[in-house]
């Protein structure tokens, strides 16, 4: 029987939910959902699929400890007292991120530095050597969180980070326009609108395309993580290249889409940058960018929907915002009837310049800022004789969603932003029940060694077939196409 045990997916504040349902729909346990973060339980194969398959995650920590603090000093012996020789050998190196929401605790890189001292201080205790700080290429990265649950009192968790580079960092982002929009929120967006490739989608301004390719993905049930070079998990000593390797080449799960995804932009220079985007997923033949004015837009021959992110003011501009957002408002009631439109937007004034009524308004954030995605849904007519045609404005989901008391802060302002220390993907991380993990022994460097002469089956090898396209063993389908030297 495999062994399971405790994981944390973290990711943007209100796409909670979504990544619930996301790890539900895998197969993960005791699924609960935090603040940025989603509690569950799973194996390493579930582990492996986390990283791998979520749209909506920006990465996977493995819980190893959890324990309480006074001090800085009970933090030191809190993680001394791991056996640090079961992660680490002295010949690896080790990063340290920390998250500190502490009266005691009040600089995250003092608690890294103390977690860092204590592992450090075991291994030469033990070895009479030390392993090496390593913060740009480690072996191992590490997380530690602490949040005060009393006065005086903190409730710390030390983990370890299976994904590594955040896994908003897809892979098919060969360029970017100012301001991209971040894959994970994306991801996001599309999945609350319930569209699964079901009918066409446009994103009237697709800016580099992201909105586009994530669309793509799901519509196909593509695992956003075809496109990485590695994750962190690949590099741990008890690291299963046979299993990661299945999981990777299983398109089982994958399917057709019979529509079709645009692109379009008025700046010719993000119409390029969306092109080679779109081109390096090897997705051209479901999206089409072209350059067009949104002012310009017709209505489409087929069923279809909009998800856009037209510019707020704030890092992207316009000459004329508001007149953009009125124009985006009369070319929806007039060249859109019989679709929805979902609108990612910052400032009130700017969604009241649309002049047209939203069904259902969700807060979002987009880095910093407090945004709101607002569905329109466009009919022919006056509302009352759409509704009298059997119309349905408002979903019984949609109006429960509505009335949820505390959606909205009181008299909230559209400027506010979030604090420096509670950047999205810092994230936060509530208590839960933490269960003691047994880890099997490792391999023996001997058996290690012996599977990493395979040619076909070990982790070097997939990652460079994964990341080389000149390699000789055919991985998997001609999508998968990207170079060594991309972010």
């Amino acid at each position: 029987m495999t062994q399971k045990f405790e994981l944390i997916a973290k990711t943007f504040m209100g796409l909670e939910p979504v990544l619930a349902k996301e790890l539900t729909q895998l197969g993960a346990e005791n699924v609960v959902e935090g603040r940025r973060m989603v509690s569950f339980t799973g194996d390493k194969e579930m582990m492996y699929r986390a990283n791998f398959q979520l749209h909506t995650a920006i990465r996977i920590l493995k819980p190893i400890k959890h324990f309480k603090a006074l001090s800085a000093d009970d933090v030191y012996e809190g993680v001394k007292d791991v056996d640090w020789t079961e992660y680490l050998d002295v010949d690896k190196t080790f990063a340290v991120d920390s998250v500190v929401f502490s009266e005691e605790f009040r600089h995250s890189k003092f608690v890294a530095y103390k977690v860092k001292d204590a592992i450090v201080d075991q291994f030469r205790e033990k070895k009479g050597t030390r392993p090496n700080i390593s913060v740009t290429n480690p072996d191992m990265r590490l997380h530690i969180h602490i949040a005060d649950v009393a006065p005086g009192k903190s409730e710390c968790t030390l983990c370890l980070d299976s994904s590594g580079e955040s896994l908003h960092r897809r892979g098919y982002r060969q360029e970017s326009v100012e301001a991209p929009l971040n894959e994970v929120l994306a991801a996001g967006m599309i999945l609350m609108t319930g569209w699964q490739g079901d009918c066409d989608f446009i994103d009237p301004m697709c800016g580099s395309g992201t909105l586009a390719i994530e669309a793509a993905l799901i519509a196909r049930n593509m695992a956003p993580g075809l496109f990485r070079k590695e994750f962190a998990f690949e590099k741990w000593p008890d690291f299963d290249a046979d299993l990661f390797d299945e999981i990777y080449n299983d398109d089982s799960k994958e399917r057709e889409f019979h529509h079709h995804i645009y692109g379009y932009d008025v700046d010719i220079k993000a119409v390029n940058t969306a092109r080679m985007n779109v081109k390096a997923a090897g997705l051209t033949s479901d999206i089409t960018i072209a350059e067009q004015d949104f002012k310009d837009f017709t209505q489409p021959k087929e069923k279809s929907i909009i998800v856009t992110n037209p510019p707020y003011g704030e890092r992207i501009s316009t000459p004329n915002l508001l007149g953009t957002y009125k124009m985006i408002g009369e070319r929806l009631k007039h060249q859109f009837t019989g679709n929805d439109a979902w609108i990612l937007s910052y400032r009130e004034e700017c969604f009241e310049q649309i002049g047209l009524k939203p069904s259902i308004k969700i807060p979002l954030y987009n880095g910093s800022l407090e945004c709101e995605f607002r569905k329109y849904q466009m009919f022919d007519g006056k509302m009352k004789e759409f509704r009298s045609e059997g119309g349905i404005v408002k979903t019984e989901e949609e109006k429960r969603q509505m009335a949820e008391k505390h959606r909205f802060k009181k008299e909230r302002e559209f400027k506010k932003r979030l604090d420096e220390q509670e950047e999205n993907e810092v994230g936060d991380i509530r208590s839960f029940k933490f269960h003691s993990l047994e880890r099997k022994p490792a391999k023996p460097r001997e058996a290690r060694d012996s599977r990493d002469s395979r040619d076909s089956r070990n982790a070097r090898d997939s990652r460079n077939a994964r990341g080389h396209k000149d390699n000789k063993k055919p991985f998997k389908k001609n999508y998968r196409r990207f170079d060594d030297d991309e972010d």
